[in-house]
């Protein structure tokens, strides 16, 4: 009997491009749970290298698998560090009723 190989579902092996980035977080961003965000920025910082991002933020790669592991949510200054590292910025817009 042949058995499978399988791995388990990684999204950063689908952030292919700046389109897929932005939108996979805009929809966790819709979802509004820190949590996911910090997940989120931790599969996209995968998908293209946390050694760099941790270069471009000065930031230990520890410290940023730990910060952006989707167990807790990354502090104010690591989100803030990330995202310009990322090249990416937070817009604001009113909610819709």
């Amino acid at each position: 009997m042949n058995k499978t190989k399988t791995r388990p579902f990684d999204v950063a092996n689908y952030l292919n491009d700046e389109e897929d980035v932005v939108e996979y977080l805009r929809q966790v961003l819709e979802e509004g749970d820190p949590v996911e965000l910090g997940a989120a920025l931790g599969a996209i910082a995968r998908a293209r290298g946390m050694s760099q991002l941790a270069r471009d933020t000065g930031l230990s790669r520890e410290s940023l698998y730990k910060s952006l592991s989707g167990e807790r949510a990354p502090n104010s200054d690591t989100l803030f560090r990330v995202m310009k590292a990322l090249g990416l910025k937070l817009s604001v817009q009113p909610a819709t009723p």
